[in-house]
């Protein structure tokens, strides 16, 4: 999955128009135009189209969880420069305030069955001996299944 598709799909889930795009952009204390999200939202196959970096797409879900949470005092968490599928995992997580068992339940609305084990696996440290890399399938069907909790 590209990171493209993640923001698009995250954007179509909560009807996010261009205006909360920057705005939640902002809470991440960084500015955008809608040119940018314009841009980033296109098909793959617009000249205009426009590739979100793993930058970006960092800053825009530090951003989500400073509008689903609050935002906290003080300086904010600098984004990551490079993203895995299992740090997008979590950061969605973290801005929906997911428990494992929800997390689990969101996940068989897109018709993927996995134990709460499979699941921890994913949110584990990558030096840890259990860690498990998160696959473009699983990413896919966690967004899926949140596209039909939260906008069905």
């Amino acid at each position: 999955m590209t990171n493209n598709d993640i923001l698009r799909r995250i954007c179509y889930t909560f009807d996010f128009t261009d205006s909360k795009m920057i705005a939640i952009f902002g809470l991440a204390d960084h500015q955008i135009t809608r040119g940018q999200i314009s841009d980033w939202l296109k098909k793959d196959d617009d000249p205009a189209y426009q590739e979100c970096n793993d930058s970006q797409l960092a800053i825009f879900l530090n951003g989500l969880i400073n509008d689903k949470r609050g935002k906290k005092e003080g300086a904010q968490p600098a984004s990551e420069k490079h993203l895995t599928n299992n740090i997008i995992f979590m950061k969605l997580k973290i801005a929906l305030n997911l428990k494992a068992d929800e997390v689990l339940e969101i996940m068989a609305l897109a018709g993927l069955r996995i134990s709460k084990h499979e699941l921890s696996a994913f949110f584990r440290k990558a030096e840890h001996k259990n860690y498990r890399y998160c696959q473009d399938q699983i990413l896919r069907n966690f967004l899926k299944g949140m596209q039909l909790k939260y906008n069905p």
